[in-house]
């Protein structure tokens, strides 16, 4: 399946003139964000699902180089384990080959386009396109398909203010399975109903809206912090 995919990829690679080197700009993006030694944040969490009922819910992260990641919420917070960690390292971690594509225009920027093939078996992601703004040095966009988990995209806005390739604002849009969702979530209400309905078709497509605010970075962060997730 992924020579499949990778011959189809450099077919239609050779559409386009090559004219970038699509390993300097991820390299580029990685280096920025690199700057950032560790960082705390402020979450607001938003659910959009069919059929999920999930009350708006804040939470705080904790990163520290180069891949330590805690979240802590005091009640519920549904953020899919793909959407949480947004860092390049994380979404270029091992090695891959790289294609550049073309270029797109979105929302009056113009984003470079580069496909990104993992090598080996052991990435649960099979393709991953990112859409990077060459100019900050930052991915604006990534939609990756995976063996497991289909195909999700993930949205990042940044701040102009911040000096550091740190989000303001994410949208993880995934899809869900209907049938895993526990009664309660759902609602008491009429749920053999529903879930009757549901047996048509158990996809669903999701949202997850996240705000980040009043980021701490480079401030230093004990190790414990993580320890305390897997004690």
């Amino acid at each position: 399946m992924k020579k499949i995919i990778l011959l189809m990829i450099f077919f239609a690679a050779s559409l386009y003139p090559q004219n970038k080197e699509p390993d300097k700009i991820l390299k580029d993006v990685i280096n920025k964000f690199n700057k950032v030694k560790d960082y705390e944040v402020d979450l607001i969490i938003k659910v959009d699902v069919e059929f999920l009922k999930v009350p708006e819910s804040s939470a705080k992260i904790f990163f520290k180089q180069p891949d330590k990641i805690s979240l802590k919420s005091d009640g519920f917070a549904m953020l899919p384990r793909n959407g949480f960690d947004f860092s390049p390292n994380s979404l270029l971690k091992g090695d891959y080959t790289a294609l550049y594509e073309k270029e797109e225009k979105i929302d009056g920027r113009v984003l470079t386009l580069i496909k990104v093939i993992p090598l080996g078996t052991s990435s649960d992601v099979i393709l991953s396109t990112l859409w990077i703004d060459e100019g900050k040095k930052v991915i604006r966009k990534v939609e990756s398909t995976t063996k497991m988990s289909g195909t999700f995209t993930i949205d990042l806005e940044y701040d102009d203010k911040l000096n550091f390739a740190l989000p303001s604002q994410m949208i993880f849009s995934f899809n869900v399975d209907k049938m895993n969702f526990p009664s309660a979530m759902i609602g008491e209400t009429d749920t053999r109903k529903k879930r009757s309905k549901m047996h048509g078709d158990t996809l669903t497509k999701g949202k997850v809206y996240v705000s980040y605010s009043d980021y701490k970075v480079n401030k230093g962060i004990s190790d414990s912090v993580f320890e305390e997730e897997n004690p």
